[in-house]
């Protein structure tokens, strides 16, 4: 990009970022240069004066944004200039706009004209009488019209009819016009919904929008994809309009003035423009801006929900047994190592109508004793209470936890190339189970391999912008894998795929790496394997972990361009590296401010130190236990006044649905989240969360739940 360009691009960004003007170049600079937002955020805060991953994805979707605003004022430029008509003032105007409508408003008068009512008046030699009706000095409007009668107009009538038409044009391409109309739907626009005519029981599950009507900017998100889904089916009408009387009376103020004859005739021209021209086009403005706030809050969401369960505490590396629940074809029983590879698989049949409880104990019993199980992960889905009772009554010999675990998308990874490349000589039954065994060990690493999309935290997500939602969510994953941090030497080529730099190709050469040379022993290492450059490794290198390194500082998110940093700091106190890390009271006689150079200064100093305290520590804390309470198995056996444990399994912007170990989840409206206002239900809940709730309403015909979670102390997040 051309400097004074990245200039303009850093101020105008700075300015509507609150972000200073240094800090916003620099983090230009840098994605230019092909760094990663996890290593912009992580090892370039003096550069960046220690923005966030939010702020620097803000700089960046606002870069793009403005670079493609400037290549549509090329473009218009260039047809300006093509058609002899860029004036100083014009080129002007166009290079100190940025909006992209008030961009669009200047180009529209000079936009070549499709065939119009206006262009056929035009055609018919109207134009001149046109002028005349604007200028509203005629007295005799009528008399005049009859000298523009001839073979293609037939009457007076029809030369008035005419030169309206090309006024109405003339309005609706008139900036005041549009900026009056732009600020009468910007402050007073009203969306409204009704049922299409003879779609009544078709509709039925729009039906609180059979005849809705609220303020556009009061329109919640989920409400307004609700409505366009209806609209897209053909359900549902929707129509979005300020007050009509308002507007025309805006418009006539700027348009008409002079004797009354002309008056009336501009009048008329002037509703015509807005009926039939100015309010569609403004209205599809705001219905596409309406509809891109609502997809990037509905996306938002999704990404925060995605973020929670991504980042859920991992149980660690233990041997696994993994259950796939089931009553007629049984319960797919799988057990897997500390590093989630399959050792053995069978059939078990506990439940009806196979009922064989104490075959199937037996056997558990005896993988549990063969294997050296540590614990057991059951899906969540059918059969996943009974399958977990079943267990709970048992004694197996040995200490081993029993948890549920979310079995969304676990059926989408069984039946794919990754699950069939993994286990090309077993059936997704066994995939499944193993995914659902490796959830449990660690989450991140095992739903990676998952379309987001498929995981069921979203909301409206098939309504949405798919191309934005796919960026948002991959952003959301690269994010927690950098955060989170990966084992080199264990993460699949999937996991590794998403750590700064490296991508599909890359993370495949490490593994065959890997393969053929056994298990890295250094992160320079990575610098011998196929197409890894000094930038891959540079972006790449401060995310990845090597337990038992020779360097301990590989096992750290400390970055190699400063282990001699830590090495004069263990040089200066007369020790070593591994002595630095492990004495505390040696770490406290460091006085960072002797290690500030140009590049390196105190924010990087003080992340270093935190390494140190806890070098290769997992940012996502311990796994909790959790029991449903064991009389509930239906919704049939709920009562209102019920107090339940619960787990938030989804967030929307209206409120959280919690699992209370039955097939329906319930609804917590954000009304009902707490004793005070919640403005967002992410301000009181998270994926995963441990809560108690109140039942307050259950809808048997619907197998709808209505929960409270006010008055309720014990919630614990986990």
């Amino acid at each position: 990009m051309h400097t004074t360009t990245d200039h303009i691009f850093a101020q105008l960004i700075a300015q509507s970022l609150g972000i200073g003007a240094r800090q916003t170049a620099n983090t230009i600079r840098l994605l230019e240069e092909g760094a990663t937002i996890p290593f912009i955020s992580r090892y370039r805060k003096e550069a960046t004066g220690g923005l966030d991953e939010v702020q620097i994805e803000n700089i960046r979707d606002m870069q793009h944004k403005l670079s493609e605003t400037q290549k549509r004022k090329q473009s218009i430029l260039a047809a300006l200039e093509e058609q002899g008509k860029l004036t100083d003032g014009l080129k002007r105007r166009i290079d100190d706009t940025w909006d992209n409508n008030i961009l669009e408003d200047i180009y529209l008068p000079y936009r070549p004209k499709r065939k119009t009512r206006a262009e056929t008046a035009r055609q018919r030699g109207l134009e001149p009488l046109a002028r005349i009706l604007i200028t509203q000095k005629e007295p005799h409007p009528e008399a005049k019209a009859e000298t523009f009668v001839n073979g293609e107009v037939e009457n007076a009538g029809e030369a008035l009819k005419g030169a309206r038409d090309i006024i109405a044009e003339q309005v609706s391409a008139d900036e005041r016009a549009r900026t009056a109309v732009r600020k009468a739907f910007a402050r007073q626009a009203v969306i409204s919904a009704k049922v299409a005519k003879g779609k009544e029981a078709e509709a039925a599950n729009y039906r609180d929008y059979f005849a809705h009507t609220e303020p556009l900017k009061r329109c919640s998100s989920h409400r307004l994809l609700a409505m366009r889904r209806g609209e897209a089916e053909g359900l549902l009408r929707i129509d979005i309009a300020p007050d009509e009387e308002e507007c025309v009376t805006r418009l006539e103020r700027l348009f008409i003035h002079g004797t009354k004859a002309c008056q009336q005739q501009v009048s008329i021209a002037v509703r015509d423009a807005y009926k039939r021209l100015l309010k569609p086009s403004i209205e599809t403005e705001f219905a596409n801006q309406s509809k891109e706030k609502a997809d990037r809050e509905a996306i938002s969401v999704f990404a925060r929900n995605l973020r929670q369960l991504l980042l859920a505490p991992p149980l660690g590396q233990k041997r696994i047994m993994g259950i796939d629940p089931g009553f007629r074809t049984g319960c797919k029983v799988v057990c897997t190592d500390e590093q989630g590879n399959l050792l053995h698989s069978e059939n078990i049949y506990p439940h009806p109508p196979v009922n064989k409880p104490e075959e199937a104990f037996a056997k558990v019993r005896k993988m549990v004793e063969a294997y050296s199980i540590d614990a057991i992960a059951i899906g969540n889905g059918t059969a996943g209470r009974e399958t977990e009772d079943f267990l709970k009554r048992q004694t197996l010999g040995r200490d081993v936890q029993v948890f549920m675990v979310s079995e969304q998308g676990a059926s989408v990874y069984s039946a794919s190339k990754t699950a069939r490349d993994e286990f090309p000589d077993y059936d997704v039954t066994v995939r499944g189970a193993v995914s659902i065994a490796r959830r449990l060990a660690d989450p991140l690493a095992e739903l990676v391999k998952i379309d987001p999309k498929s995981i069921g935290v979203g909301q409206y997500q098939h309504d949405v912008d798919q191309t934005k939602l796919k960026e948002a969510l991959q952003q959301t994953v690269e994010s927690c894998v950098n955060q989170v941090g990966v084992n080199l030497n264990t993460a699949s080529s999937h996991l590794l795929a998403y750590v700064s730099g490296l991508g599909p190709q890359l993370a495949r050469n490490i593994v065959d790496y890997r393969s053929q040379n056994g298990p890295f022993t250094s992160r320079r290492q990575l610098m011998k394997v196929p197409r890894m450059g000094a930038k891959a490794f540079e972006q790449c290198a401060g995310f990845l972990r090597i337990p038992g390194a020779d360097n301990p500082l590989d096992n750290t998110a400390v970055h190699p361009e400063s282990y001699a940093i830590v090495e004069r700091m263990a040089a200066d106190l007369h020790c070593d590296v591994p002595r630095l890390i492990a004495d505390k009271t040696l770490r406290q006689q460091i006085d960072l401010k002797r290690y500030v150079t140009e590049s390196v200064g105190l924010p990087t100093l003080h992340d270093i130190m935190q390494e140190l305290e806890k070098p290769g520590r997992d940012p996502r804390g311990p796994l909790a236990a959790f029991e449903f309470n064991a009389n509930i198995r239906t919704i049939d056996d709920l009562r209102t006044g019920m107090e339940l444990p619960g787990i938030v399994e989804n967030i929307t912007d209206f409120g959280a649905f919690v699992n209370i170990g039955i097939k329906e989840s319930g609804l917590v409206h954000l009304s009902q989240l707490a004793d005070h206002y919640v403005s967002s239900p992410s301000e009181v809940v998270s994926i995963h969360q441990h809560v108690r709730v109140r039942v307050i309403g259950i809808d048997l015909e619907r197998k709808r739940i209505q929960l409270s979670m006010k008055g309720m102390d014990d919630t614990k997040p986990t």
